[in-house]
């Protein structure tokens, strides 16, 4: 539906996924899950899901790596398989290791960081602010003076974000960059291209065996010779 590079990396993203449920017998993302069924017990309370949409962000993620970046990201998410306990998350909630692992990400995938952290930070600053702005109350008249109330707003994001959060916040942003989607390129063109010759090569190589099969085995059937001597006789006719 999103588009076959879209699909692959979600499928890569959702093995990531369980091999993390499995490792640590609770699913990524929790935290918002829980905050949905803390917000539901809280009276008016609006629930909002602020982060930018998952196929912008692959889109943009997928089209700014080059071929060689993509297969190296593919390879490694493919064959993931490091043991990860509680205490490594617990780590992970240490500023400075957090801090270091986001500089070894920029380091390798400089492009795949901005995409997937710096541009979803800016995003995300920008729905907080809107969450943020102050409430009018209702006028009983249009000659009344217009009275705010301050917003009271929750926001539950991952502890990567916080940092690009605090730096955007009291900037002017404009989101209608990061929601674009940049054109394939060339090399994306032709990866698709290779991917549906042969998936389609596989395909119709396959209906020819079970075809070819399939037709040697009906007529090696005995009930089946006495038509293929008739038709044989007539042939000779």
């Amino acid at each position: 539906q999103n588009g076959v590079m879209s699909g692959l990396m979600q499928m890569l993203l959702l093995k990531v996924s369980a091999h993390i449920t499995e490792q640590l017998g609770m699913a990524p993302g929790g935290e918002f899950r829980e905050a949905f069924k803390e917000a539901s017990k809280v009276p008016f309370c609006k629930f909002h899901l602020g982060d930018r949409p998952i196929p912008v962000t692959f889109k943009r993620a997928i089209a700014a790596l080059s071929f060689w970046q993509k297969v190296k990201l593919a390879w490694g998410l493919c064959f993931l398989s490091d043991p990860i306990s509680k205490d490594d998350v617990e780590k992970c909630k240490q500023k400075d290791l957090l801090e270091q692992m986001m500089a070894e990400m920029i380091g390798e995938f400089p492009d795949l960081h901005r995409t997937i952290v710096s541009e979803r930070d800016i995003y995300l600053t920008y729905m907080l602010k809107q969450a943020a702005k102050q409430i009018e109350l209702p006028r009983a008249s249009e000659n009344e003076p217009r009275k705010y109330i301050p917003a009271v707003v929750v926001g539950v994001v991952g502890m990567g974000h916080v940092p690009g959060i605090e730096k955007n916040w009291n900037s002017d942003l404009n989101i209608q960059e990061i929601m674009s989607v940049p054109p394939p390129s060339v090399s994306s063109k032709i990866f698709k291209f290779v991917i549906k010759a042969t998936f389609l090569g596989l395909l119709g190589y396959g209906c020819y065996r079970i075809g070819h099969r399939t037709v040697q085995f009906v007529l090696s059937m005995p009930a089946t010779q006495p038509y293929l001597q008739r038709l044989t006789e007539v042939s000779q006719q």
